[in-house]
């Protein structure tokens, strides 16, 4: 039995304040993009046939950003007073026929109006792309599942789920966390490494205009391995560190790998083996020159190291039959061209797995879901979510949050409860007293309503 003295007893909800903002960060964080030239960028650049394209664009990047991971959740930005603070809005149902409009052309065109913001942010907030002398360009995929079969393009892809396949390119460096370079929606069935090249040179593209003159290292894994994948990187002057597959040539290399020249490391964090879900802290590692794709012509072969990472099964007998190789350790090999050491290397190339909490953060937020059945609305979807992923990522570094994730924006930045008041013909934002991120968001309001004026397309 409920007690009388419980505090819900004591109140009474009512839902009839027109001046209460729940998301009373978007001012700050869409202002930051505004200045950034994100409203002039649409207007240039896209070409949907939907009036008031960029309104609309706004409406459903600024939906993301307070959480919206479905079209029906729009409707937050038309609570309370934040249309008041946001610009105009519509209503869900004219944004999902706005997505219908798109094209695969449109889509390519929110792809490089992604790429322009970025390069427009880059001298706004100069820890975005950080200052370190290596930058990180970062390419993988991920399956985004679905149910039923009213959606196109929908299959079982490569770990035999039923879904739409996303590839994803991103920038880091050591002291910047990714940003989303590229990303294409494409048929469940796809295989990986499909015109990975083409998106690895634009994201290469982009690294060189925000951070040019410094050396850039291109990660992804066997499922990237591809002469056409790689020579993007070594064509553009750049290094590579790519998983390659156990094909005869590289078991044969491996074998070919004397005892002593196996360097143990340890390693001061366990890694989780996705291969065997289990945690590993010992390792060896070993390289050995290598020619790679030699079934190419020889003017397409690579030249290049070969690093093979050992770890010990913990049940040798379970894999018996598979030749001597391959009884007692895992190999993990990978090519690089780069001219760090062994283990650096090794390092450097492990850190691929930074990319998969960009693909968490995405499905956890806007990807949860697609929410049309015709490709080309969930493929404006996913560019509409690279826009607000790379926003939030622009806005943390403004606020001196770095390394902070997307859930944690959205709390600090994003979700400040705001009253509007009005005092001399202005508009006055109160905010909560003694919230907690008070300066953070104070520094990215700086950012945002600074007197520079805004960016042209």
């Amino acid at each position: 039995m409920q007690s009388s003295h419980t505090p819900t007893r004591r109140f009474t909800p009512v839902f009839d304040e027109d001046h209460l903002v729940a998301a009373g960060g978007l001012p700050a964080v869409m202002g930051l993009a505004e200045r950034a030239g994100f409203t002039g960028l649409l207007k240039a650049r896209l070409t949907v046939p939907s009036p008031n394209a960029p309104v609309k664009v706004r409406a459903l990047v600024s939906g993301m950003l307070a959480g919206a991971d479905t079209i029906d959740g729009m409707d937050i930005l038309r609570s309370g007073g934040t249309q008041k603070v946001v610009g105009a809005v519509r209503a869900p149902s004219t944004l999902g026929t706005h997505l219908r409009s798109y094209t695969h052309g449109h889509t390519l065109q929110m792809g490089g109006i992604n790429r322009q913001l970025l390069t427009n942010l880059a001298p706004m907030v100069p820890t975005l792309f950080g200052s370190d002398p290596l930058v990180m360009v970062d390419l993988d995929d991920t399956i985004r599942e679905v149910h039923g079969y009213s959606k196109q393009a929908v299959a079982y892809g490569y770990n035999h789920v039923k879904g739409l396949n996303a590839l994803v390119a991103t920038i880091s460096t050591d002291h910047s966390a990714p940003v989303i370079a590229g990303a294409q929606l494409r048929r469940g069935n796809v295989k990986s490494g499909e015109h990975a090249a083409w998106h690895a040179t634009r994201a290469l593209t982009l690294a060189k205009k925000v951070r040019p003159d410094v050396q850039i290292m291109g990660r992804a894994d066997s499922a990237f391995c591809t002469c056409t994948f790689v020579h993007a990187f070594q064509d553009a002057g750049c290094w590579f560190s790519v998983t390659i597959p156990q094909w005869q040539t590289v078991t044969r290399a491996i074998s070919g790998i004397t005892e002593d020249a196996w360097v143990g490391i340890h390693y001061p964090d366990a890694i989780f083996e996705e291969d065997t879900g289990e945690w590993i802290s010992d390792a060896e590692v070993a390289e050995v020159p290598f020619t790679a794709f030699t079934s190419h012509p020889k003017k397409d072969q690579v030249t290049c190291r070969l690093i093979v990472r050992r770890v010990k099964r913990l049940n040798p007998k379970a894999h018996a039959g598979q030749g001597e190789l391959f009884d007692t350790y895992r190999y993990h090999p990978f090519i690089t061209n780069s001219d760090l050491s062994m283990l650096q290397a090794d390092e450097r190339h492990r850190g691929h797995a930074l990319i998969e909490q960009v693909m968490a953060e995405l499905k956890g937020n806007a990807l949860a879901h697609l929410p049309s059945g015709r490709f080309t609305a969930n493929s404006a979807w996913l560019q509409l979510a690279v826009l607000a992923f790379n926003i939030s990522r622009a806005a943390a570094h403004a606020a001196g949050m770095n390394t902070a994730r997307m859930p944690t924006i959205r709390q600090r930045l994003v979700m400040v409860p705001v009253r509007i008041a009005h005092h001399s013909r202005r508009r006055i934002l109160h905010y909560p007293t003694h919230w907690p991120w008070q300066q953070e968001f104070m520094d990215l309001w700086d950012h945002a309503t600074g007197s520079d004026p805004p960016l042209a397309a």
